[in-house]
């Protein structure tokens, strides 16, 4: 930390506002309420230091936060009122956690005094002001200061918290009265000489290094699984230099896309359910893995299907992971690894052997598959048909966007899209709603990474369902002049789960899903109209050829624009992993199976 002081305050409040503008906090983003006035007075003062974003849902802030952390590897806080107001945050916050995004979420409460007493939005009936209840299985911890001395503790354990070891959420819920009550000067005395809480990363145990590298040497038919922990502990030019010493291709998962350029001779692209045929089919004939910052969820493992994705055991695994609670959770490694992920492949690549085998042969099976699902996957691409294919809306995408362009993933059946077709080629140019998938994430998300990155285009594709969910985003970037092109991926209804009624139960056993009139003809709203009644630019888009030219003026144009886009509904993915539902029976993959 600086050695400068924060200044003297009076109230709880204005030592929160000194603390965030003292951490570097640039934004708090959140909604008003009776519950959070102490603190809106506290801000007051610091404006011109931090600034307050107002927004009109209560999530939207916390994906705001949560994309912001993403592109500026920094976090931002939130604040909410007590009951409804901090209620209608926790799916974002939760969203967060799952996918280990920093923020400080500040909540507001009834006063202590009034504990017990059921006034006005108080959560809980059995013990007083128990909004951390409500928060806690989503934030790394939750804290409640009861009284104004137990502020300056507070927020420097959860500074310490957030963004040290894995990376996530923390929650201060704050009594109305311990905003406008003294803080003691005592208390702020002795939080004020702690350093900046940038902790030492792990590396790895020396002697796991050794056999890890021993099992990789050996390796007839290695494959590196890049996560998204790759991402958080900036190991990208680190996994490059050893995939290249060691000529081991990389599959990325879902979640990790970005951290291995796709255009690199190297990449197989992502596993699982709309992994690409090379990646899955690398994975589940590979005889060494070394996976990087993963969990190994069930979307990108084909749902834990023996020899879908990964056949585990037989091939060994080699499991690196900042977070020991994950290590081992799904399948059983070889060898087990603490740290982080760029420190460890530096010491692999340390200890490479300077005889490395080429694996010519190994490469040359995989460069057959990925010819096969390039064949299959290339000419949908340029499609000219009506409404528009799914893969040419993609592929106009990622022409639209530069190279340092953002693009912001909401979730719906477009997510498994632009898993399977999107090419990212940066960390943090495709960001997603992975674990806990919360739709709006993409929607208001895009206005927190666009402040992170002013200088770079962000694009945000949402469905039709989740965009009319968090609509309000646009009329906050048009109220803050936050530039930002939102694609509605308008396919009439809640496509992807829409898709699984009729996989997994048939045909004509879809309800709720369409978007329909009262004659059960397909209905949309004009989205873009809507757009233009908040005042952004708005335009429906129903031509493939129109596609392109429409995204490269909205991106230039500079405001907030929304982009109606009308995309057949019965076109689906290849799959060349799976999915499960059990008792259900899983779906078989359409492409490649038994055929590598």
């Amino acid at each position: 930390m600086p050695e400068t002081r924060l200044r003297p305050t009076s109230k709880g409040a204005a030592y929160i506002a000194d603390f965030l503008v003292r951490q570097k906090v640039p934004y708090v983003f959140g909604l008003c309420g009776h519950g959070i006035l102490g603190l809106l007075d506290g801000l007051v003062d610091r404006h011109g230091e931090i600034t307050t974003i107002s927004v009109h849902h209560e999530a939207v802030a916390a994906f705001m936060a949560d994309a912001y952390f993403r592109i500026a590897q920094r976090p931002a806080a939130t604040f909410t009122s007590c009951g409804p107001g901090s209620a209608n945050i926790v799916v974002a916050i939760a969203s967060a956690f799952a996918d280990s995004s920093a923020m400080l979420n500040i909540t507001g409460n009834v006063p202590t005094g009034q504990w017990n007493r059921g006034p006005f939005q108080e959560s809980g009936r059995y013990f007083q002001g128990d909004f951390v209840n409500v928060v806690r299985p989503y934030v790394k911890r939750s804290f409640q200061p009861t009284r104004a001395e137990m502020l300056p503790l507070a927020l420097r354990q959860a500074f310490a918290l957030m963004t040290n070891g894995r990376p996530g959420p923390v929650h201060i819920d704050v009594p109305l009265n311990v905003f406008v009550e003294p803080v003691d000067e005592g208390a702020a005395e002795h939080e004020d000489h702690w350093p900046e809480a940038r902790w030492a990363r792990p590396a790895g145990d020396p002697a796991a290094i050794v056999e890890a590298m021993r099992l990789l040497a050996a390796a007839e038919r290695p494959v590196i699984v890049a996560g998204h922990g790759v991402e958080l502990s900036n190991a990208e030019a680190a996994l490059v230099a050893f995939a290249e010493a060691m000529a081991i291709p990389v599959a990325t998962t879902p979640f990790g896309k970005g951290v291995f350029d796709a255009r690199h001779a190297l990449s197989l692209g992502p596993t699982g359910r709309n992994g690409s045929y090379m990646a899955n089919a690398a994975c589940r004939n590979a005889d060494v893995i070394l996976a990087l910052g993963t969990r190994f969820d069930d979307r990108a493992t084909s749902a834990w299907l023996p020899g879908f994705t990964y056949s585990i055991p037989p091939a060994k695994l080699i499991h690196i992971d900042i977070d020991a609670n994950e290590i081992g959770r799904n399948f059983q490694p070889a060898v087990a690894i603490i740290g982080d992920a760029r420190i460890v492949l530096e010491q692999l690549l340390a200890r490479r052997p300077e005889d490395g085998s080429r694996r010519e042969a190994w490469l040359n099976r995989i460069a057959g598959w990925r010819r096969k699902w390039e064949a299959a996957t290339e000419p949908p691409r340029s499609s000219d048909a009506v409404p528009m294919r799914p893969e040419r809306v993609v592929a106009d995408l990622r022409r639209a966007v530069p190279a340092d362009g953002i693009v912001l993933s909401d979730v719906g059946v477009h997510h498994n899209w632009l898993v399977a077709e999107y090419d990212a080629w940066k960390s943090r140019t495709l960001l997603q709603t992975w674990g806990f998938a919360s739709m709006g994430f993409g929607v208001g998300g895009a206005l927190g990474a666009k402040l992170a990155a002013p200088d770079r285009p962000v694009v945000a594709v949402c469905g039709d369902g989740g965009f009319v969910m968090n609509a309000s985003a646009v009329l906050t970037a048009v109220e803050y002049q936050i530039p930002v092109v939102w694609l509605v991926w308008n396919n009439f209804g809640y496509c992807a789960i829409r898709d699984q009624q009729l996989g997994y139960f048939g045909q004509n056993r879809e309800l709720a899903t369409s978007f329909t009139d009262t004659g059960g003809r397909l209905f949309s709203a004009d989205y873009a109209m809507m757009a233009r009644s908040m005042g952004a630019a708005g335009e429906v888009v129903e031509r493939p050829a129109d596609l392109a030219p429409q995204l490269e003026a909205a991106i230039a144009a500079n405001r907030p624009t929304v982009l109606d886009v009308r995309i057949d509904r019965e076109i689906r993915p290849l799959a060349s992993g799976s999915w499960d539902l059990p008792p259900i029976p899983h779906p078989m993959p359409n492409f490649g199976w038994g055929e590598d």
